[in-house]
């Protein structure tokens, strides 16, 4: 190769080198100018730091109230209905079922049991006055007796055949007081039985009319408690046609129609990592936030939780938890059942720490830091970590009010 040769490959290799130089550096200014200049910070402040476990789940209601068509109705169908989920009180009618048929029905039976109370009147009325006509006759006939024994005690100033007269007469007498004894008793137990069998007709149609009276004060099924209206699938056309009971469907006795939770008793249930288990206890300060309510933060306390872990595959590897729930303290009417909701079980207080969000926390050389703002530089300040959130964190080597990065400047710098 001769000199010229060399010269042009060296020329041509300078060139490359200087334009791979150049890159490099066009794209290290670039990255440079990029990076924020004022990245955002966020202020360290002091105040009470609630260290919490935090889960997930959704708010269910301990206890719920079923309304079941009445047993003993026979024909029953369903007239009116209360608006499905809308808000009731105790004693508000829920559903209303027709009642025209056992109004026709007591009318009836209040006529029969009308008519059994006449019968029964008129046969206590005839055993009085037949009662007071045997009294008379049997006392005629206790008089008729002792006026005989006076005469038959002439028998020895009256002649043989007057006295045989009255002998016989007062022989008569005798048997007329036990004929007639015995037949006020005979009319006495047979007006007692008539006296009975009107009462048992007059007990039977009371009966009826006071079964009629029942079945339509169970036509309106009411709300015991304080909840909202959960109607039930209607399945007598099969499952495949199900749809939850409406006006004008007939209804079977005992059948469960509706289901009312009851508000006041609105728990969250949710789900503890089993490494959490043992930082909470029941009675534990619990802060509810339910997605529906963003602004609301509920109050709650820790009431109970499952002694049981529960496995879930849905993840891998395969994860154990406990079931925690929490009552609220004031439920909101307006929240339902079933609501996703997030909770914090609040473990312990600080008082007086300083924290920071946890996004502002960075590891250097293995050590926790934080970059807090110093006149225009971020200088990395080491810390110790008192506590952990999900959002914050305890420290401890910084005061309050300062400014600290809650971007990793050491990563910026080393671009």
């Amino acid at each position: 190769m001769t000199s010229y040769g060399r010269l042009r490959l060296l020329l041509r290799i300078v060139l490359v080198l200087l334009v791979i130089g150049g890159s490099t550096f066009a794209v290290r200014s670039w990255r440079r100018s990029a990076a924020p200049a004022d990245p955002p910070t966020a202020a360290a402040r002091r105040g009470d730091f609630l260290v919490m476990v935090r889960c997930r789940g959704e708010l269910t209601a301990r206890h719920s109230v079923q309304l079941s068509a009445p047993l003993d109705v026979p024909d029953l169908q369903i007239v009116s209905l209360a608006p499905p989920g809308s808000v009731v009180k105790p004693g508000q009618v829920i559903i209303r079922f027709d009642p025209s048929k056992p109004q026709q029905e007591l009318k009836e039976k209040r006529t029969v049991f009308e008519q059994a109370q006449a019968t029964l009147d008129q046969a206590v009325a005839q055993a009085r006055i037949t009662a007071d006509q045997d009294k008379l006759d049997l006392e005629k006939s206790k008089y008729d007796r002792e006026k005989a024994q006076l005469e038959a005690s002439k028998q020895a100033i009256v002649s043989v055949m007057e006295g045989q007269k009255s002998t016989i007469d007062l022989g008569l007498a005798n048997e007329k007081v036990k004929l007639q004894q015995a037949t006020t008793e005979l009319h006495r137990k047979s007006d007692e039985a008539k006296i009975a069998s009107a009462q048992r007709l007059r007990d039977a149609a009371r009966a009826e009319v006071e079964l009629i009276q029942h079945r339509l004060a169970v036509m309106d099924l009411k709300s015991p408690v304080n909840g909202f209206v959960n109607y039930m699938s209607n399945q007598t056309q099969g499952w495949m046609n199900a749809q939850p009971y409406k006006v004008g469907d007939h209804v079977v006795g005992g059948t469960v129609i509706a289901e009312i939770p009851d508000l006041s008793t609105l728990e969250m249930e949710g789900k503890v990592e089993e490494t959490d288990r043992g930082r909470i206890a029941t009675g534990n300060r619990v802060l509810v936030h339910v997605d529906a309510f963003p602004e609301k933060i509920l109050e709650a306390s820790l009431s109970s939780i499952s002694p049981l872990t529960e496995q879930s595959f849905n993840e891998w590897p395969p994860t154990r938890s406990f079931r925690a729930y929490a009552h609220l303290v004031h439920p909101d009417t307006a929240m339902r059942p079933g609501m996703n909701a997030g909770a914090d079980f609040i473990e312990r207080r600080l008082p007086g720490a300083i924290s920071i969000p946890a996004k502002a926390l960075f590891t250097l050389n293995g050590r926790p830091t934080v970059y807090a703002k110093n006149g225009s530089r971020f200088v990395a300040t080491q810390v110790k970590i008192q506590a952990r959130n999900p959002d914050e964190v305890a420290v401890e080597g910084l005061n309050a009010g300062t400014l600290v990065s809650l971007t990793d400047m050491g990563a910026i710098r080393s671009l």
